[in-house]
């Protein structure tokens, strides 16, 4: 008798968390350090002061992100366990209430409203709280806000992103410089997009194509600022 074959399911809706802040990290990481890179270097600088600006922007843009990325989603944490709160007291003084709240929600999913009592029900007496936290309140496991995890992602990507054309600024000639930096970033950026977007289930073409227009146009802007006030200093 053939054994029964296990049935199993791998959603890309589970990485979001994660992926969301480490393609942010390694994005800005990227373009905000070449951009910086690019606007100093087009400036005259000297390749000390373009390594030294590149590194400054390195460490202080790891710590923004991190900072920035872990009050966003604790101030989400937040807004959750509060919500979580109110419903929980809620429950405790009008369980019936309550009760016919979560099935009309199963009614206008399409249950029938005896079904969807039903339902109610023993989801209730499983763990009522649960149940109206992710079919009321739309809190998931998957989409449950992680404060520390979204610090660290978004530090280190930016970290590893900023280190790429930090990287290509030791080895790049002074005279090549500006046109090596952004190059290869635009390429890092390209890669990146692509990543992105097969890992979350998306077209790798467009995916790599939105985020290397978006990095073109900062390293323009930035090479342009940097050539005027070179020229006017």
């Amino acid at each position: 008798m053939a054994r029964a074959r296990r049935h199993t399911e791998h959603h890309k809706t589970s990485r979001v968390g994660w992926l969301r802040a480490s393609v942010l990290g390694a994005n800005d990481g990227i373009v905000s350090t070449a951009s910086l890179i690019v606007g100093v270097a087009a400036a005259g600088s000297s390749q000390s002061a373009i390594v030294l600006s590149g590194v400054a922007g390195l460490v202080a843009g790891a710590m923004s992100m991190a900072a920035g990325e872990y009050v966003s989603v604790h101030s989400q944490a937040d807004a959750e366990k509060a919500d979580l709160t109110v419903e929980k007291q809620e429950l405790k003084d009008e369980p019936e209430a309550e009760l016919k709240e979560l099935a009309g929600i199963y009614v206008k999913r399409g249950l029938e409203p005896a079904l969807a009592r039903q339902v109610a029900e023993q989801l209730t007496a499983k763990d009522a709280l649960a149940a109206h936290a992710r079919d009321e309140l739309g809190i998931t496991e998957v989409a449950e806000a992680r404060p520390i995890q979204a610090a660290i992602s978004s530090a280190a990507s930016f970290t590893i992103g900023a280190a790429l054309p930090l990287l290509v600024v030791l080895a790049a000639p002074r005279p090549q410089l500006v046109a090596m930096v952004s190059a290869a970033s635009l390429v890092f950026l390209a890669v990146l997009g692509a990543l992105a977007a097969r890992a979350g289930g998306a077209e790798m073409l467009r995916g790599a194509a939105r985020v290397t227009f978006w990095g073109a146009a900062a390293l323009a802007v930035t090479a342009g600022i940097g050539k005027l006030f070179g020229a006017v200093v």
